[in-house]
């Protein structure tokens, strides 16, 4: 119940928090506003680092990426001296509808939330996740996205950037041609993605639900409409399935033996695992989510399957593997916390933070324009309290947000 009183309380402060984010764009938004940050060290988000460092902003922009002193005349000037910068992070799989209600449990459509608290909950979930450094989030998907996409980039809500696939597609029955129309509707729609459930739950086993034919057809209509498609897949068939389908993106793969992971490498499929979050978020909240020990135990046996499949992953030469938590409800702010675990599990901190940045923007097709701080992209980043390339959990102290060249925190 704490934890549903803190969603409420981030949400009523959005009341404030928008009126002061407004007022900031329209003043930092104008053509030749500039905005000069001097920060002790940047991470570029590609790999390269460096220390004493000046980030020009003009409007929403970086303007310029300098080791020496910048002064300009009526700039605003934000001292980051003691901070690490690097770009707004990506989280790839988020779920953002979904919030604790009144009662203390995860929102369902027969809890009978008023659509007024749904939308404060879901704004505070969004906000939440922007305070922690997120600055981009996939949302795989519900129909709520797509209200909460256009809010955001109305500036009607201030939260991260959303790309959302709307409602999955999850209907065995439905034959092949049907499946191809739902993905031309979510396209009409608006659907920047496809979501398609390949397999079962963890809870079920995980065992592949979809035809071979079936995963062929909504991929390859993905492709025709210009749509990338993720595919959840949990055990080795559904994922070697999907990665012949020639779909775009796997996500948890947790019984993927390394046939499958190789496969991934050689075809060019990008592999969003899971390592801990969401696995742990459910396992420390089990009355929200009406759990038993029964259903608890094959999510308790994930925490290592998972770790230890991620850990022969990054062995994998040529996986592309980004960044995606599945956050669900009482996870979202906590995202970053995933980063720590694939650390754990062996990553070198630099390469997942790249996974969170450049890899995860070039994954959801903006690598032109966010996840890396340079000259010409947008002014999308952040700061924090140590160095996350030395110490990953530096990346959970954040001091400073910016999304777009407007500064949120």
């Amino acid at each position: 119940m704490y934890h549903a009183w803190v969603n409420r309380f981030l949400a009523l402060c959005l009341v404030t928090a928008t009126l002061a984010v407004s007022r900031l764009a329209a003043a930092q938004f104008r053509a030749d506003s500039l905005t000069v940050i001097h920060a002790g060290r940047m991470l570029d988000g590609r790999g390269g680092r460096v220390d004493d460092v000046w980030i020009t902003v003009r409007g929403g922009r970086i303007d310029g990426v300098s080791t020496r002193s910048v002064s300009l005349p009526g700039a605003i000037r934000i001292d980051l001296r003691g901070a690490t910068v690097l770009p707004g992070l990506i989280d790839g799989h988020t779920h953002p509808g979904w919030y604790v209600d009144a009662q203390g449990k995860r929102n369902t459509p027969r809890n009978g939330d008023s659509p007024e608290a749904a939308a404060l909950a879901r704004a505070g979930n969004l906000f939440a996740t922007l305070s922690a450094g997120f600055t981009t989030i996939q949302s795989i998907g519900g129909p709520e996205d797509f209200d909460l996409r256009n809010a955001v980039a109305t500036g009607a809500l201030p939260g991260p950037r959303v790309l959302t696939s709307g409602a999955p597609i999850n209907n065995p029955r439905l034959p092949v041609d049907s499946l191809r129309m739902l993905v031309r509707s979510l396209k009409a729609q608006g659907a920047d993605l496809v979501k398609l459930f390949a397999s079962a739950g963890l809870g079920a086993g995980g065992a592949q639900t979809m035809s071979d034919e079936q995963i062929a057809a909504v991929c390859g209509e993905a492709k025709a409409q210009g749509l990338r498609s993720l595919v959840h897949a949990i055990s080795a068939g559904s994922v070697r399935a999907a990665t012949m389908a020639g779909c775009t993106q796997i996500e948890h793969g947790i019984f993927a033996t390394d046939a499958e992971l190789k496969l991934m490498a050689d075809r060019g499929t990008i592999f969003d695992p899971q390592v801990c979050l969401v696995f742990q978020n459910y396992i420390d909240h089990p009355g929200a989510y009406n759990f038993t020990d029964s259903t608890l135990a094959p999510l308790k046996a994930a925490l290592p399957t998972a770790s230890g499949m991620f850990a022969r992953a990054i062995k994998i030469r040529g996986l592309k593997i980004v960044f995606g938590t599945d956050a669900v409800a009482l996870a979202h702010g906590r995202n970053a916390d995933e980063l720590l675990c694939r650390v754990k599990a062996g990553q070198e901190p630099m390469d997942a933070i790249r996974s969170a940045t450049s890899a995860a923007a070039d994954a959801i097709g903006l690598g032109d324009r966010i996840g890396t701080l340079k000259a010409g992209y947008d002014a999308d980043l952040i700061a924090v309290d140590g160095d996350p390339s030395r110490d990953i959990g530096a990346i959970t102290r954040v001091t400073f947000v910016m999304r777009a060249g407007v500064r949120v925190r």
